[in-house]
């Protein structure tokens, strides 16, 4: 009982909060970015006055040798799913989580794409889906997936983006759009699972990301453990091997990230855990518009 009211808490406290940037920020870009995805073509028919010239089809136009438009009507649902990694490297923080920022900035687009009259679901995955809530209407269903994130256990505590996405394609049929948060911390080769999903979905990634991972402190001998493997290690944060080794290991999982993303062509939202995510999330709003 206890525990359910600290999670309705915890969701109250995520709706108030998050009020604010859906309001202001998200919602009117989110209806302006996504309102379109949706778009599938009807009929041709003969031009009418006061109809679009834009959507006349040329082609037909010339076969006929009179004008002939194409009409589109928006599907009746656009389905939105999240992918949220919560393997234990997301429990790492400096001063908040990543996963608590991810938290955040989940609900915050799930409640723009609820005013958005969306169909939302949710992917919670570590080495594989753990857990699946197909995509439906309503403010009642976007609790419900809040509050099963917040009182999730996982059962693995290492990443497969991979495995994951191979499950992914396989469990969604219909187009969606798809949210895939994580701090992308995985050695596996994600590309080609990514690419398939590409092809039919349009993916958004959103990368967690905290500088005290990529940047360890000068502070003499520590013990580190692994939160994945549970592997403990007393390492010297003063020695300049160990130094140059880390930071390889860093620099090595961050190109290989970029080359992903440009092979692919696909859009990314980094951010810090100890930053405001209001300004990020603008800039890939206007970007994305200003392409469209």
């Amino acid at each position: 009982m206890e525990q359910t009211q600290e999670i309705l808490k915890q969701i109250k406290k995520l709706e108030i909060s998050t009020k604010y940037l859906v309001d202001k920020l998200i919602a009117g870009n989110y209806r302006s970015l996504f309102n379109g995805q949706g778009i599938e073509f009807s009929e041709l028919r003969e031009y009418r006055s006061g109809d679009d010239v834009r959507s006349i089809d040329w082609n037909v136009t010339a076969r006929y040798n009179q004008p002939y438009v194409k009409e589109f009507v928006e599907e009746r649902s656009v389905e939105v799913y999240f992918i949220l990694d919560l393997s234990d490297s997301e429990s790492f923080g400096n001063k908040i989580s990543k996963k608590r920022k991810a938290l955040e900035i989940v609900a915050s687009l799930m409640f723009a794409a609820l005013r958005n009259n969306d169909n939302i679901g949710i992917f919670l995955f570590t080495e594989k889906i753990e857990k699946f809530i197909p995509a439906r209407k309503g403010k009642k269903h976007v609790l419900q997936i809040l509050s099963s994130i917040i009182s999730f256990q996982p059962k693995s505590k290492i990443t497969n983006l991979k495995a994951t996405l191979v499950q992914v394609s396989q469990i969604l049929k219909k187009r969606a759009i798809l949210f895939i948060v994580s701090d992308f911390f995985d050695s596996n080769d994600y590309s080609k699972p990514l690419k398939i999903l590409r092809r039919k979905h349009d993916i958004i990634l959103l990368k967690i990301v905290d500088l005290r991972e990529q940047e360890i402190p000068q502070i003499g001998l520590i013990e580190l453990e692994d939160k994945e493997t549970g592997e403990q290690i007393l390492i010297d944060t003063s020695n300049p091997v160990f130094l140059r080794k880390y930071t390889e290991i860093v620099l090595d999982n961050e190109l290989q990230f970029m080359s992903t993303l440009g092979k692919l062509k696909l859009d990314c939202i980094k951010i810090l855990t100890d930053e405001n995510y209001e300004v990020p999330l603008r800039n890939f709003f206007k970007k994305r518009i200003r392409s469209q």
